[in-house]
């Protein structure tokens, strides 16, 4: 049995002070003290709104993906050819990055934050875009978010603490966790286990009120804040309980077989995107990250013989850039079929697109000479008017932030600042306005 933690007012709490209940412990926050030491069910307002964020890790080539003329008369460059019959359903979005950004790849971890996390990728980040909306309207469904990636566990989710959501990897596994349900026994014992986690704040409550008498004002506040996340989780978790004696949606799609080779990076794109249709088609969640980190090896189309990162790398030697532009190509393809098939599924007499913002981007504008200055945009569907290409200026960019305060106010968050951004974004008009 653990012991309550006794302050000492004279010396500076140690950094793995923990609150500590009857058989449990709950690590705490940094405080400036610690310095020295070392789905419910569906309601009748219509269809829900969603949102979906592909993520790229190797960017996209802009003088192929941003079109010359802005405008809604623009001609469609050469990776818009593929998707032109969807141009009423998107807006391409050229001259924009994160202010005070950088690091390269490291801003992977910054693509959906918008918080400088630095060259060595240890500044500290903070809450996602998709997380921000799964904390506020994510509990009407079983799942609040879906973290997913094509290889590998690395995501650009992150919580309010600023700690990496891992992503999952593999359709199989996501179909099963989405469609097959546990068993009676399996289902009471998850049931169980919510229940234990989610007493946790009531066994070291007596801890925590006896740590905030002994700190400083501005630790007062940071564990207010942490222990308001900790009883946001308790109510996720609550709901949890619910949704794990419930029965699981019944699909006809098969489970899918995972594609083993790792540098078919289109084939997974396909597949996952196939996942994440039937993940919002059933209403399992409303709010998706998919990260297409970038594979190192040869993609397997034709006309492609280097690999992949080494061909985003490009240093502007034709060939690459040529063999470059097959596999961005088909990666734009697969997105298309993506909205598509958005288009095609109806929901309440609204195609699933119209309910959904889907955004494409990536952290590097410039995979070659790594700059995070403008950053490959796209974003379909939800509730704006499409159809155009916003050019904000390539030498003094638009701050990409105010794109993420038009979406959360899309979803009906009523907000008017997420990160760096304090507008929505110039330009991009919404429909009912």
């Amino acid at each position: 049995m653990f012991r309550s933690i006794e302050f000492n007012f004279r010396k500076r709490l140690p950094r793995r002070t923990m609150l500590r209940g009857t058989g449990v412990s709950l690590a705490i926050p940094h405080l400036s003290a610690m310095h020295a030491a070392f789905a419910d069910p569906k309601t009748n307002q219509g269809p829900p709104k969603r949102f979906v964020a592909m993520t790229l890790g190797l960017g996209l080539h802009g003088p192929n993906l941003n079109p010359s003329e802005a405008g809604k008369d623009f001609k469609p460059s050469r990776y818009l050819q593929a998707i032109d019959d969807l141009r009423s359903s998107y807006t391409v979005i050229s001259g924009s990055s994160h202010p005070g950004v950088g690091g390269g790849h490291k801003a992977e971890a910054s693509i959906l934050t918008a918080r400088n996390v630095g060259a060595s990728g240890g500044g500290r980040n903070t809450i996602s875009l998709d997380q921000y909306l799964a904390k506020h309207l994510g509990g009407e469904t079983r799942f609040p978010s879906l973290v997913l990636s094509s290889s590998g566990s690395n995501s650009p989710s992150y919580t309010e603490n600023g700690a990496m959501i891992p992503a999952q990897d593999r359709p199989s596994r996501l179909f099963d966790q989405l469609f097959v349900d546990d068993s009676p026994a399996a289902r009471d014992q998850q049931a169980q286990r919510v229940r234990e986690g989610r007493s946790i704040m009531d066994l070291v409550s007596s801890d925590a009120k006896r740590l905030s008498k002994s700190v400083g004002s501005a630790d007062r506040d940071r564990l207010d804040a942490y222990y308001t996340s900790v009883r946001d989780l308790e109510l996720r978790m609550a709901a949890s309980e619910e949704w794990a004696l419930k029965p699981k949606p019944k699909v006809d799609a098969k489970r899918p077989v995972d594609i083993g080779n790792g540098n078919d990076f289109v084939g997974r794109q396909r597949l996952m995107s196939d996942m994440i249709r039937l993940a919002l088609e059933t209403d399992s969640t409303r709010y998706i990250v998919y990260h297409l980190g970038g594979s190192g090896g040869v993609v397997p189309l034709p006309g492609v013989e280097e690999g992949y990162h080494s061909l985003s790398h490009h240093g502007r030697d034709e060939e690459k850039l040529e063999q470059l532009a097959v596999v961005e190509t088909a990666i734009i393809a697969a997105w298309g079929d993506f909205l598509r098939s958005l288009g095609q599924t109806d929901e309440q007499g609204h195609s699933l697109l119209d309910q959904t913002s889907v955004l494409l981007t990536s952290n590097l504008g410039n995979a070659s000479n790594h700059s995070n200055q403008n950053m490959p945009v796209l974003l379909a569907g939800g509730g704006f008017r499409h159809g155009q290409h916003l050019a904000f200026d390539d030498k003094n960019n638009y701050p990409l932030p105010n794109l993420y305060v038009s979406l959360l106010q899309d979803q009906g968050l009523p907000v008017d600042q997420f990160a760096s951004g304090t507008t929505t974004m110039r330009g991009l008009e919404f429909k009912n306005t």
